[in-house]
């Protein structure tokens, strides 16, 4: 059997509900020759995958690398040569932080062919379930959306120029430097400015709290909730709340 052509697509998995990956990520699976997928990936969409293919899991979990970096970066180029289509599964969408673009540079210089398929961001989607816009008119007019912890392991430095801002502000893995976070966000006089807390996003697991700068560490700790999870601060996650109270009163009138 010959092999096809040495290729790597980059394909964006969504962020967690199987249904949220799109018909075109699909139908790269279907024809992927290797698929490489990441942690946050959920596992059902592995059902969609080409059932010839193989499949190697190269994700963390708790802190424990299967695969560095450098060592992924080998497998594609070695799998694309020996056995041809290479799917990098990742979740969210693999241009925001998701090293997607190193991986297809890596890939390129050795002569590889590369696309990429997009995918649903968390940093959009996750606050969309729990009815939070990132924008919304009189609440924000820009949106921010940070890695809490940057490749030195130290908190982004964008964050504090954020906080200055009236944008909503969005922080990916950041529960790590939360209280630095909110830190940050006191120096600048924001004490009661609404922060909302997501782990595993549009997941049947899901986990949700809700406070502002002042009280949302304590709300961590009163609902344990860890990573995977987005910050979300800024005045549009009063808009959650508000499209509670109109399903019950709602609700209530329909009832009468």
């Amino acid at each position: 059997m010959s092999i096809r052509k040495p290729k790597l697509t980059v394909v964006g998995a969504g962020p967690g509900d199987v249904d949220l990956i799109t018909v075109k990520a699909i139908k790269v699976l279907k024809i992927a020759d290797v698929v490489l997928y990441d942690a946050l990936v959920n596992e059902a969409l592995l059902d969609f995958i080409n059932p010839e293919a193989e499949l190697i899991f190269v994700g963390k979990r708790r802190g424990c690398y299967k695969y560095q970096q450098e060592q992924i970066n080998e497998l594609i180029v070695t799998r694309a040569k020996n056995s041809g289509h290479i799917v990098r599964l990742k979740g969210g969408d693999p241009f925001i932080f998701g090293r997607g673009a190193e991986e297809m540079e890596y890939a390129a210089g050795l002569g590889l062919e590369v696309d990429v398929v997009p995918g649903i961001s968390s940093s959009l989607a996750v606050a969309a379930y729990q009815n939070i816009p990132l924008t919304k008119r009189g609440s924000a007019e820009s949106f921010w959306v940070i890695t809490g912890t940057t490749k030195d392991h130290k908190i982004s430095t964008d964050i504090e120029l954020a906080a200055k801002s009236n944008a909503t502000v969005v922080v990916l893995m950041g529960m790590s430097k939360l209280p630095q976070i909110v830190k940050l966000f006191k120096t600048e006089g924001k004490h009661n400015l609404p922060v909302a807390i997501i782990q595993n996003g549009t997941r049947s697991n899901e986990k949700i709290g809700i406070g502002t700068v002042d009280t949302i560490e304590n709300i961590v700790e009163e609902k344990d909730l860890k990573n995977p999870a987005i910050i979300v601060l800024g005045e549009v996650v009063k808009h959650r709340q508000t499209i509670l109270d109109i399903k019950k009163q709602y609700s209530v009138e329909l009832n009468r």
